[in-house]
């Protein structure tokens, strides 16, 4: 483990460190979570979901030529939110874990990068807190967010009842959000 003069320990976890390689924090806050992430993978496992503080991976879905994103209902959060969630066992990389849970939530099979295919780029990196409910404590996620994109919007199916998905314009998905975080992530989405 290193130290680093102003922050104390920082991790040395090299599936962090490779997640986070080339990624600028664009606001102080956010340098402040990402610096808060470091802190708490020199002293545990932030991939594990029983830690109080882990990874997760989200992606805002995206349908370029319309210009809409899909939103979906989180029944726990009791608000509109980004497709994404924990990483499964032995899952070390935040953009499979956002792949695989848009892939599940959405039904959507033609899911890629976007505006890159291969690799989209890190847009965001936000800790936020969840209520304590399905028998875990309140806790809080490190969540690494992307931009996938499909061209079959119409295929969605969401993953239950309960979890209602919605494609809106980037106005609209703004307005529906209850959460700064995300209209932060929507206002840093690529051009259409």
């Amino acid at each position: 483990m290193e130290r680093h003069p102003d922050t104390g320990p920082v991790d040395t976890d090299p599936a962090l460190a490779g997640a986070l390689a080339d990624y600028e924090p664009r606001t102080a806050r956010e340098a402040e979570d990402v610096a808060r992430l470091h802190r708490a993978a020199a002293t545990g496992d932030v991939w594990s979901r029983s830690s109080p503080l882990h990874i997760t991976g989200s992606a805002v879905v995206v349908h370029p030529p319309t210009g809409r994103v899909l939103l979906r209902w989180h029944e726990r959060m009791g608000s509109w939110l980004q497709v994404g969630g924990h990483a499964d066992p032995g899952e070390t990389d935040p953009l499979q874990t956002a792949r695989r849970e848009a892939a599940e939530e959405t039904g959507l099979t033609d899911l890629a990068g976007w505006p890159d295919p291969a690799r989209p780029p890190l847009i965001h990196v936000v800790i936020v807190p969840v209520p304590a409910g399905k028998g875990e404590p309140a806790h809080e996620h490190a969540d690494f967010r992307y931009v996938l994109a499909t061209d079959t919007p119409d295929a969605v199916v969401a993953e239950t009842a309960a979890a209602r998905l919605r494609w809106l314009s980037r106005a609209e998905a703004a307005a529906a959000v209850a959460w700064d975080n995300l209209n932060e992530t929507l206002s840093r989405l690529p051009a259409a």
